[in-house]
């Protein structure tokens, strides 16, 4: 297993040459994981003691009704947000032991994000949303341009790397997006409500896409009301209610 001060070297660094990921022992792993937001005097407990265990690899799909605290999760396990209280780890790593800045550049270098709502940057193309995120490796523009090209022409939107997101279908944003998550090859792929806003073609689309990331031996976690993700035939299924996860038999 790595060492935390020998992470912190490899995050600064290029991954490949550094970093053997088949020696994580869990990709993500939670004991007791609560996270509390005060608002005034209300406490809104939005996660209840999660206990968790990932392993490399591994396909995880997590349903529960609105406000059930599936976002948190996923927030919490991404690195965008911190338990009040428990112990998280990712890549074998503690990573909520860690200052904002070290968690950033774990972001980039371990997890790619698909949000419901695209986050792409408005002001950038396509491709320069796909580049963006790769910008901290020592690399020429050229060759993170080759990568990003890439990268959009196995989501098939290699022939709209010019677009504005404004330009683009929900659907084609959605794609653009799952390119940018796939830009560093995180090990890990989060997914918060994927097929949310999407027709029924753009959706079987991402479902593809997930289900080959995962394949090609890609951690991937997902939030969802889809039942086709859902009853995904290699999915670990889980549940939240009121902030508690419950496995489904």
């Amino acid at each position: 297993m790595m060492a935390d001060d020998d992470y912190l070297e490899a995050a600064d660094s290029t991954r490949d040459d550094t970093y053997d990921y088949d020696d994580v022992q869990f990709a993500v792993r939670l004991t007791d994981v609560s996270r509390v937001y005060r608002m005034g005097s209300n406490k809104i407990e939005a996660l209840r003691n999660i206990n968790l265990e990932i392993e490399p690899g591994q396909y995880v799909v997590v349903s529960g009704h609105s406000g059930s605290g599936k976002t948190t999760l996923l927030n919490v396990i991404g690195a965008i947000d911190v338990p009040s209280s428990g112990r998280l780890l990712v890549m074998d790593v503690p990573i909520s032991d860690y200052d904002e800045s070290f968690r950033a550049t774990f972001r980039l270098t371990t997890t790619g994000f698909i949000f419901q709502s695209y986050n792409l940057v408005s002001t950038l193309t396509a491709l320069e949303n796909v580049m963006f995120p790769m910008q901290m490796y020592d690399k020429t523009p050229d060759e993170i341009e080759e990568v990003a090209m890439n990268l959009l022409a196995r989501v098939k939107m290699d022939h709209r790397p010019d677009h504005l997101p404004w330009q683009l279908s929900s659907g084609e944003q959605q794609r653009v997006a799952i390119a940018r998550a796939m830009a560093n090859d995180p090990p890990i792929i989060l997914a918060d409500e994927p097929t949310a806003n999407l027709d029924g073609e753009s959706g079987q689309m991402i479902r593809e896409l997930l289900s080959e990331l995962n394949a090609e031996g890609k951690t991937v976690v997902v939030m969802t009301h889809d039942e086709g993700i859902i009853g995904h035939k290699n999915a670990r299924r889980f549940t939240m209610e009121n902030g508690e996860l419950k496995s489904n038999v």
